[in-house]
């Protein structure tokens, strides 16, 4: 077999580094045709060398005009202008994306990949934040690559059009979209390069909306969708990074910082795009554990890339006791951003502006909120903003009316399997009952959170909870929370929780806890806990006879 036949073979594998070899060495000895040379620019991208694949790339766009097959000349020129804003050069993208512009309009008849023209033009709007204007693009995107058979065109549009509803407040439309784009990706449809563009930027959107589920979902696909790859630089940072913020998440904040570490040196390695996440994500982990200096360095780091560190920044000067340089620091990020990003920094605008004591802004951001949780049904977006409305009504010296919402979040942060969040409800509920005259209450919620806040090492929040007292002396009496078991029953749908029944599922089908922690990003801890309150629950005493229940209870 050939030199040229090894790496086409090695490319059809997703070998990368062995088709760069094969390619390279071919190419040496007599040149290689422009469909295998925009092959080595793939593959070499795929690696991590940004830069010398858009040269290849280069070349390879050349060669297609010298044997005058213009559409895949311009399909090269497009992908020439769209990895050079990946890196940065927005000056050579616009003249390689106008040069691909110019081939369109001169070829006799229509180009089929004409639709890739409009994503640049929507990756500006949705930048912009002008989502109608990002609709109207992606939209083209789509029906010309439906049109004309080009798949990549068809599922970037897509995936930029639902990203552009999101933004519009449609959620419900958006997420559908993108899982449409997912499924193109999944069948195989799609080329390495858009693929990977849509796995990262599908999960980046889940978390704007607030859909925990689906952001690790697909953040698992993508975990595997890295791992078949030889040596793929390109996109496993960004993995990398969507899996340090669920580990976050979920209270695993050693795993979290790892996986963060990891996402840097990929950034380093060539996967630009894994900067920010890869350091907000650590500065996030040394702020919740009291290292403000350390977080400091981390967000400043983020914010090289040009995006503002926030809210991270911002709830890092509250922990300071800096409450004016926070409100300041947020409120200048709220400007003039789009609507999507803007939601993600609407909790911490409401907890910032109590303790700047502007009960006001405090107001119009827990009423953005709620207008946001009438039109979707996503259990994070309505536990922060159940949880802000609480904040908010403890300030303004209405604990007994704080104690509903305060409940309803807490029972979502546990459905979440949010350790950290549940134990920072308990700990306002701990203030609402001392404020209620309720002392038996207060200590049962202050200990459990003080127990959760001690196993994360969450330093700031257990000195808050060993040093605060009631806002609100004058306010009025109401019943006392729920706490310990009936609470946890109350949270419940059933015996088991949807995260208990999924430990369930992967102990039938044979896995560890190491591996049950990986495939579910939380802490072997935290499966071993689960597995505790299964054995309870269940009156089980066996791993064998919880994958018995699975399979009696088609859970298997």
């Amino acid at each position: 077999m050939s030199t040229l036949s090894h790496g086409r073979e090695a490319y059809a594998e997703r070998r990368w580094p062995d088709a760069v070899g094969q390619y390279t060495a071919a190419d040496h000895d007599a040149g290689l045709p422009a469909s295998d040379l925009e092959q080595l620019a793939t593959a070499v991208i795929l690696t991590g060398r940004g830069s010398e694949g858009v040269d290849i790339l280069a070349r390879a766009h050349l060669k297609y005009l010298a044997d005058d097959d213009y559409p895949a000349a311009a399909r090269c020129a497009v992908w020439t202008g769209m990895n050079l804003i990946l890196l940065g050069e927005p000056a050579r993208s616009a003249g390689w994306l106008a040069r691909a512009q110019r081939i369109v309009e001169d070829l006799p008849e229509p180009c089929p990949f004409e639709g890739l023209l409009s994503i640049p033009a929507g990756l500006g709007a949705l930048y912009q934040g002008d989502g109608a204007t990002a609709v109207e693009t992606f939209t083209r995107a789509a029906d010309l690559g439906r049109a004309r058979g080009d798949a990549d065109s068809a599922a970037l549009g897509t995936l930029g059009l639902g990203q552009a509803k999101i933004m519009l407040g449609e959620l419900d439309d958006g997420l559908a979209l993108l899982d449409e784009a997912m499924v193109a990706v999944t069948v195989g449809e799609i080329s390495p390069i858009p693929a990977g563009i849509i796995y990262c930027a599908v999960i980046e959107t889940c978390h704007l909306a607030f859909d925990l589920h689906r952001a690790t979902e697909w953040t698992r696909a993508l975990d595997r969708w890295c791992d078949a790859q030889q040596n793929l630089v390109a996109f496993s940072g960004q993995c990398q990074m969507h899996r340090a913020e669920l580990y976050r998440l979920h209270g695993a904040w050693t795993e979290a910082l790892e996986a963060a570490k990891t996402a840097q040196d990929l950034a380093f390695h060539g996967d630009r795009m894994a900067t920010y996440g890869g350091f907000y994500e650590q500065g996030e982990i040394h702020r919740l554990r009291g290292a403000f200096d350390a977080a400091e360095a981390c967000y400043l780091h983020a914010q090289e890339t040009g995006f503002p560190p926030q809210p991270g920044l911002a709830l890092l000067r509250l922990a300071q006791g800096r409450p004016d340089q926070a409100r300041s620091l947020l409120r200048q990020a709220m400007e003039g951003v789009d609507p999507a990003y803007r939601r993600r920094l609407l909790a911490a605008r409401v907890q910032i502006e109590v303790a700047a004591g502007d009960a006001l802004a405090a107001r119009a951001a827990v009423e953005e909120l709620t207008s946001l949780c009438a039109s979707t049904d996503m259990p994070m977006l309505h536990a922060l903003a159940e949880q802000s409305q609480a904040v908010l009504l403890f300030h303004e010296g209405d604990p007994g009316a704080a104690l509903v919402p305060l409940r309803r979040a807490w029972s979502r942060w546990l459905s979440l399997d949010a350790p950290f969040e549940a134990a920072r409800c308990r700990a306002l509920l701990a203030r609402l009952c001392a404020a209620l005259g309720d002392e038996e209450s207060a200590r049962l919620e202050r200990e459990s959170a003080r127990a959760v806040f001690s196993e994360l090492g969450a330093a700031p929040a257990l000195s808050e909870l060993e040093h605060s007292l009631p806002l609100a002396p004058d306010a009025r009496t109401a019943p006392a929370p729920r706490t310990g078991n009936d609470a946890q029953h109350a949270a419940d749908a059933g015996p088991l929780t949807a995260r208990e029944a999924e430990v369930v599922q992967l102990v039938s089908a044979g896995l560890t806890n190491r591996s049950i922690a990986a495939e579910l990003f939380i802490s072997e801890k935290t499966v071993a806990r689960h597995l505790s309150n299964i054995f309870t629950k269940l009156g089980l005493t066996s791993r064998a006879a919880v994958t018995a229940y699975a399979y009696q209870h088609g859970l298997a």
